[in-house]
C-alpha cells in the first residue's frame, strides 16, 4: 500500500459560524430553518438534507435579505421537503437494538456486543457494533465514523495500485470528508479529498469516482483530453455517473444520518 494512505487524514479546520433558528410557515406547518452566516461563503443560500432546512449568509447580507431569499423559494422548498421525506432511509440507529448499516451498496444487519471500547467489526453474519456499558450515541457516532474511513482506505488501498504505473505521480495526500455535494476533489498540490459516502454505495461507483480524480493529475480540468483518460482507464463511467444520479443524494443523507 502506498506510504500516504498510511499517514493520519488531516482533519478541516472550520471558520467560526454563527448560527441561530427561525420560524418559517410553510403550506400547514411551521419548520424550523437554521440560519448560518458562514465567513466563506460568497451568497445566500438555502439547502435541504435529512437534518432540515439550512440558510446560508455571507457576511454582507442582512436578515432581511436572508427573509426575502425564503419568501421567494417557498415552492423550492416545499418540492426538496416532500423528495426528502420520500428517500426511504433507514431507521436511525438506537443503541442495543438490532439495525442495519450500508456498506458497498448492501444494508449489512447490525447487533450490539459489549466492549472495553468503542468498534465495530465485520463478519460472516454483517457488523457487530462492541460497546462500553457506558457508551452514548457520541460514542457511536465517532466509532462508525472510524469503521468507514478504515472501509474506505481498504477499498482505495486495492484500487490505487493498477492506475499507478499510468500516471504523472501519486496523489500528495489523502483526505475523507464529508461532502454536501461533491464526491471527489483533486488541490493543486496534488491532496485529493474523497467523500467518506462512497463507501456506502456499489464499489464500481466509488472506483469511478477515484479513477476521475486520478486523472485530474494529468489533466486539471473537465476537457475532452480529460475524459479520454477517463475513458482508457473506465470505460463504463458513464453508468456509474447516472447511479450518482439516481442514488447521490441518499448516500450522503445516509451517512449525515449516521454521523
Amino acid at each position: 500500500m502506498p506510504g500516504f494512505l498510511r499517514r493520519l487524514i488531516s482533519p478541516a479546520v472550520a471558520p467560526t459560524l454563527q448560527r441561530d433558528t427561525v420560524r418559517l410557515r410553510l403550506e400547514d406547518a411551521e419548520i424550523d430553518v437554521l440560519r448560518v452566516r458562514d465567513p466563506r461563503a460568497r451568497r445566500i443560500k438555502l439547502s435541504v438534507d435529512e437534518r432540515g432546512v439550512r440558510l446560508t449568509l455571507p457576511p454582507r447580507a442582512s436578515l432581511v435579505m436572508g427573509e426575502r431569499f425564503l419568501e421567494q423559494h417557498r415552492g423550492w422548498l416545499s418540492t426538496q421537503l416532500r423528495s426528502y421525506q420520500a428517500q426511504n432511509l433507514p431507521p436511525p440507529l438506537v443503541i442495543g437494538e438490532p439495525g442495519v448499516l450500508p456498506l458497498r451498496g448492501e444494508l449489512l444487519p447490525l447487533r450490539w456486543d459489549t466492549g472495553r471500547y468503542a468498534h465495530l467489526e465485520l463478519d460472516g453474519t454483517g457488523v457487530c457494533m462492541h460497546l462500553p456499558a457506558r457508551g452514548t450515541d457520541a460514542t457511536v457516532k465517532r466509532a462508525l465514523r472510524e469503521f468507514y474511513e478504515a472501509q474506505t482506505r481498504a477499498d482505495v488501498g486495492q484500487w490505487l495500485p493498477r492506475y499507478l504505473p499510468s500516471l504523472p505521480r501519486a496523489p500528495a495526500r489523502l483526505r475523507l470528508k464529508v461532502m454536501s455535494s461533491q464526491w471527489g476533489s483533486l488541490a493543486p498540490d496534488g491532496s485529493m479529498a474523497l467523500d467518506l459516502a462512497l463507501v456506502l454505495g456499489r464499489p464500481s461507483a466509488f472506483e469511478y469516482v477515484l479513477v476521475h480524480e486520478l486523472c485530474h493529475l494529468i489533466q486539471a480540468n473537465h476537457s475532452a483530453a480529460f475524459w479520454d483518460e477517463v475513458e482508457q482507464r473506465f470505460p463504463a463511467w458513464r453508468g456509474e455517473r447516472d447511479y450518482f444520479q439516481l442514488e447521490g443524494r441518499r448516500l450522503k443523507a445516509m451517512l449525515r444520518q449516521l454521523l
